[in-house]
């Protein structure tokens, strides 16, 4: 055989072994597979949102309205802004579960520095966000601490730190609550709206926008995903593990501040026992968003989606009459079929 023939067969050869590739869509569904592809969480579960919200309109006539819709998204508010500070942390393969008492214990504070400082109101009330945000942070960093310097595991050491915030949000107020009636301009933060939408919506917005810049285009964000994928790689490249790592927490504080501030003006006082379970709520959402619990991949946007749509599933479930038990049962569902998503993400990605 010549040797044309012989590269003749060997194309031919070829073009029967090796299938054609499949030619690209065009139009709504090429975008949106192009999409899955990069992003196959984050496409999942803004399909499961819009999912959830077809169902519940059907079930209920009510649920699209104007109303219900700002009452659920001041309810996903609070969810946003915890999602949004364990984003990074879980970016680093770490947990921190005190963000739903911290809360408590941030809005304590801010309800107790607010009614303490004398003068004008608007110094009170900058006193009191500045506290509450303060306390947040305070208590990030002895998290940080516990993690990064002593070497603690996360789980352990913030599940210590959830017990001693909420201890400590009891023992500053004696188990009663701090109202907060008079301080209507600050109550307008949790209760008020803007064009039809509660003014909370809007400060996770600007919340996500500052969370996003820091994740993607900040050294925090880009050493909380190296470390999360390989720490040791990420100390032997010269990055001070220890102290980023102590930063991502005290980072996470600050959000669970702010969500105790806000927590503060929607309920118009600083109750020491509300934020049960939230932490475990937004660990959901995050991972639900594309986080992994194994570190290393986390998404702001994700985790935005993920506590509406746990705020989604909460009002939908009133609607439909289910009972408060029965809500905590299927949101501890939620957070099964979370992190069993998470366990498959790898197997998917290798196959």
């Amino acid at each position: 055989m010549n040797p044309i023939d012989h590269n003749r067969a060997v194309v031919a050869t070829r073009e029967e072994i090796e299938p054609e590739a499949e030619p690209t869509r065009s139009g709504p569904i090429g975008w949106v597979q192009k999409m899955y592809e990069r992003h196959p969480a984050q496409v999942l579960i803004v399909v499961s949102e819009l999912a959830l919200i077809a169902f519940f309109s059907l079930v209920s006539p009510y649920f699209l309205d104007l109303g219900n819709i700002s009452v659920l998204l001041l309810d996903a508010s609070v969810y946003i802004l915890l999602a949004l500070g364990l984003t990074f942390v879980i970016a680093t393969g770490g947990i921190d579960l005190t963000p739903g008492f911290g809360m408590a214990l941030t809005g304590v504070i801010t309800a107790l520095v607010m009614t303490n400082v004398g003068g004008p109101m608007w110094l009170a009330i900058t006193a009191g966000v500045i506290g509450g945000i303060l306390a947040g942070v305070a208590l990030g960093t002895v998290n940080g601490f516990l993690v990064a310097k002593l070497n603690m595991q996360p789980m352990v050491a913030t599940l210590a730190m959830m017990l001693v915030a909420w201890g400590a949000a009891l023992s500053i107020t004696g188990t009663a609550s701090i109202p907060l009636n008079d301080y209507r301009a600050f109550l307008e933060l949790g209760n008020g709206k803007t064009f039809g939408l509660t003014n909370a919506i809007y400060l996770c917005i600007l919340a996500a926008i500052v969370a996003h810049v820091l994740l993607k285009h900040t050294l925090i964000g880009r050493y909380a995903l190296a470390m999360g994928s390989n720490e040791e790689a990420t100390r032997l490249s010269g990055v001070n593990v220890q102290r980023w790592k102590w930063r991502v927490y005290a980072l996470a504080g600050m959000f669970t501040g702010l969500a105790g501030v806000l927590m503060a003006s929607r309920l118009a006082s600083g109750k020491p026992d509300v934020g049960q379970s939230y932490e475990m709520y937004a660990i959901a959402a995050a991972v639900l968003g594309g986080a992994s619990l194994r570190g290393g991949k986390a998404s702001v946007f994700g985790s935005v989606i993920g506590a509406i749509l746990i705020a989604t599933i909460r009002n939908g479930a009133v609607h439909m009459g289910v009972s408060d038990q029965s809500q905590k049962i299927l949101l501890g569902v939620v957070v099964l079929v979370a992190v069993y998503l998470d366990v498959r993400r790898p197997a998917q990605e290798k196959a």
